[in-house]
């Protein structure tokens, strides 16, 4: 028999069964044929030959885990910021390049394949990213492991701008569906809202609890596979969809009244219709707190029907079952696992408190008290009357607890309590996941160390052995493997291929630094990488940039911690030396700046305003043609940092010392041999002593300076008056030299001189400009900064997200880990 008889053109590896795989597809599933198909179909028919060989694996890995009765771990997020699949899915098949011959060999050109493609819209920034890059790790260590989330209709947004100002529009990532996915109908729970707690007592005298006369929604389940780098297995992201409990009101139907016939709903299926955007300051609105509780309600179902399959003893539940809170936003999965046992296994309050505990853990992501959820009383009462008694005696027991170990210090019971009192109560969530959870974790050594002792000191106090620190991480077949494919491949010549899973392996690379052929290798690759970028510059903003600049980049959330406005403020200051003294010998540099603010910041979309004002007077001006040139990139997505972070000579990490709890960025733009400017603020800490301080651009106020000058009584004015640079940048935003309108930047330069300047721009400005002239001066010398470069690359291997889970797994979850 013909060998090739015998592959499933469906499962098989090779390049002509994936090759007659997409071209049944195109005609079987799509009906389509190579002159009516459009790039949607030829990506789709790219995709379902994935899609096939995922199935398998996937099938397999899930049976396997009931087979082999495993412990599971469950990661609850509101956000999964995946970006573009294909490439993904295709490198962890080990199918990358079988695909794009079996592709050209069809007709088709792989870049349009991937470009037909929409980022999925199922996050906003750095939770969300970093909720994915989990997944890929979980599922390449072999940990048995379901991501839980929203399947969001409508993304964030998709910004535009016009005139310089953001300008949103509906991201309608589901414009086509999404072909990644699988509607599981048959997989669908009732997520009860409003009603009433009924106390009763049972035949036995016992006091009970019935949540009845609710209103329900259905939640409906849909998968995307999560394949592991080249181990055959497939994890679950199950995402949930808000669907009518019933289609219609038939009575209102009858009746002529067709628009109330359908509107309930209209109103069910809000609750999964648009993400949150993220501005790291919580307002309290209705419909977040239902997603909130709709990802809990319906992701505890699903999690105890799968334990309830193979075992009926609940003290076992925290041996079979790991539950990750990625920030406070799921941490009503404790009120609900709680009601669960309490209210419908009638288990005793002590037993399911210590169930509850053994099995919940919480990821703190900030230090910013303002960010940190507070939900009305109020509104919980009405929303989740059950849940909102459930966690009165949470608090009241925890409480009486603390009433007895504090003795003196009354204002500790006051500073823990899960219910802030006052005219509107409120309910601290994050207080409610320290109390609830058997594992606190920050994400960077800084940040879980202030933790403790600032925004959680008392709790600490209280429960030393519950806080730990997990640094974040990402993974390295996204972030460099998929991203930087030349570098990859230079790396894999240099070291061999084992790297994407073990990425301490790049140690190796630093005997290579001083190596004159690998420095030239790698500056060709950066260079064409910035070519790459320039192109699609170009394209977008119709900009012609030096592709021999130095790249300095800055992609964030708008916000005024991470300090856009220094940048900007370095921009100007370049601009006028350049102006006058347009021979000034300065490295050329090209300023790029990407990333969304919230709708409702409205200060942070000022500064975008400005950003782009800054950029259409320096990029018109002859006198600085070719030194400088000022950027901002619309739409900051996934698939946009894979085109930036490879192409960066300097990475801009400058929040203001203290409030960015850790950051990914800065380590995606290490990995890829760029080097960081920075603060001692997050995970800089950690990449300086890993990198090297010789390697790496610290400036400015350390954490206990800015104590130390919000105690001595900071004044900005002082900085204004003494650095004429720095006067002569602000004076030009106030006196509108970059826009006609007067009046429009004034907010801008009264934060920064009237109102305190909080986030302490012109305190570390001196500091942040001498700092860029010493990375203008190594510029200068190419080899060195190359073989920097190469350092950084060489040395960031701790923050690969592996090594994050395989600390999480070890010592948060107790699962084992297969590699």
């Amino acid at each position: 028999m013909n060998k090739k008889q015998d592959i499933n053109p469906r499962s098989g590896m090779d390049v002509d069964s994936f090759r007659e795989d997409i071209e049944q597809h195109l005609r079987y599933t799509l009906s389509k044929d190579k002159y009516s198909a459009t790039e949607w179909d030829n990506y789709r028919s790219v995709v379902l030959a994935v899609m096939d060989r995922l199935h398998e694996r996937w099938i397999n890995t899930q049976q396997g885990y009931y087979d082999n009765d495993v412990k599971r771990v469950y990661y609850l997020s509101m956000e999964y910021l995946i970006g573009r699949l294909l490439d993904n899915m295709l490198i962890n098949l080990g199918l990358q390049d079988v695909a794009a011959e079996a592709m050209d060999e069809v007709g088709l050109d792989y870049d349009k394949v991937r470009e037909a493609e929409w980022d999925a819209g199922l996050g906003n920034g750095g939770l969300g990213r970093l909720a994915a890059c989990f997944l890929d790790s979980m599922a390449t260590l072999g940990i048995p492991a379901t991501g839980y989330g929203i399947r969001y209709d409508y993304g964030i947004f998709y910004q535009s701008i016009q005139d310089g100002y953001q300008i949103e529009k509906p991201d309608l990532w589901l414009r086509y569906g999404n072909p990644w996915d699988i509607v599981r109908p048959k997989i669908q729970y009732n997520v009860p809202f409003y009603g009433e707690s009924h106390a009763y007592h049972d035949e036995d005298g016992e006091l009970e609890f019935e949540w009845r006369n609710t209103h329900d929604v259905l939640a409906v389940a849909y998968d995307t596979p999560i394949p592991g780098f080249r181990n055959n297995v497939v994890n679950n992201l199950r995402l949930w969809r808000a669907s009518s409990s019933s289609s219609i009101d038939l009575k209102s139907f009858n009746q002529g009244q067709y628009i109330d016939a359908v509107r309930d709903t209209q109103l069910n299926e809000n609750i999964s219709r648009v993400l949150y955007p993220n501005d790291k300051v919580f307002v309290g609105q209705e419909l977040r707190l239902k997603q909130e509780f709709f990802l809990v309600a319906a992701s505890m179902q699903d999690i105890l029907r799968r334990f309830k399959k193979t075992e009926d003893d609940w003290r076992k539940l925290p041996e079979k079952i790991a539950i990750q809170c990625n920030d406070t936003h799921p941490n009503l999965a404790i009120p609900e696992l709680m009601r669960f046992l309490v209210d419908e296994e009638d288990l005793s309050w002590e037993m399911a408190w210590d169930i509850t505990v053994e099995t919940m853990a919480y990821t703190n992501h900030t230090l910013l008290p303002e960010a940190l959820e507070k939900w009305p009383v109020s509104l919980l009462r009405n929303l989740l009357p059950r849940h909102l008694q459930i966690i009165y005696e949470i608090n009241s027991r925890f409480l009486q607890k603390v009433q007895i170990e504090s003795g003196d210090d009354r204002g500790k019971v006051s500073r823990v309590s899960i219910i802030g009192e006052g005219e509107d109560p409120v309910v601290h969530m994050a207080h409610l996941g320290i109390v609830g959870s058997r594992k606190i974790n920050g994400v960077a050594e800084l940040h879980s160390n202030l933790l403790k002792k600032t925004l959680f000191r008392d709790f600490n106090d209280i429960y030393p052995e519950r806080f730990t620190n997990k640094t974040n991480g990402i993974t390295p077949r996204r972030w460099l493997r998929q991203c930087n494919r030349g570098l990859s491949d230079l790396i894999t010549e240099k070291i061999g291929d084992d790297w994407p899973t073990d990425l301490m392996q790049l140690k190796q690379l630093e005997e290579f630094a001083d190596d004159k052929g690998f420095q030239e290798k790698f500056a060709a690759i950066k260079q064409e990488n910035k070519q790459q970028l320039a192109d699609y510059i170009k394209q977008k903003r119709d900009i012609d940039v030096d592709v021999n600049s130095m790249f300095d980049i800055q992609i964030k959330r708008i916000h005024e911690y991470k300090r856009q406005l220094m940048l900007t403020l370095y921009a100007i200051t370049l601009y006028n030396r350049l102006k006058e003294n347009p021979d000034l010998d300065i490295v050329p540099r090209t300023i790029l700046v990407a990333g969304k603010a919230a709708p409702g910041y409205t200060m942070a979309k000022l500064f975008i305003k400005l950003m782009n004002d800054v950029g259409t007077k320096i990029n018109n001006d002859p006198d600085v043609n070719g030194k400088l040139k000022f950027i901002f990139l619309a739409n900051y997505s996934v698939t946009l940092a894979e085109k930036m972070i490879p192409a960066a000579n300097l990475s801009e990490q400058i929040s203001t010392a203290g409030f960015e709890a850790s950051g990914t960025g800065n380590m995606k733009f290490a990995l890829n041999g760029a080097l960081t400017i920075g603060t001692l603020d997050g995970a800089n800490v950690e990449i300086k002593e890993e990198v090297g301080d010789e390697n790496i651009f610290i400036f400015g106020n350390t954490v206990d300076d800015v104590d130390k000058l919000r105690h001595q009584g900071y004044n900005p004015w002082q900085h204004y008056d003494q650095h004429e640079e720095l006067k002569k940048a602000i004076d030009q935003i106030r006196d509108g030299f970059f826009n006609d309108d007067k009046e429009l930047f004034h907010p801008i330069v009264d934060s920064l001189l009237n109102k305190g300047d909080y986030f302490l721009v012109l305190a570390d400005y001196e500091a942040y400009i001498n700092k860029q002239e010493e990375v203008d001066e190594l510029y200068k010398d190419q080899d060195e900064w190359n073989r920097k470069a190469i350092l950084n690359t060489a040395r960031v291997g701790k923050f690969s997200s592996d090594r994050t889970i395989r600390e999480y797994a070890e010592e948060i979850w107790r699962v084992e880990v297969d590699r």
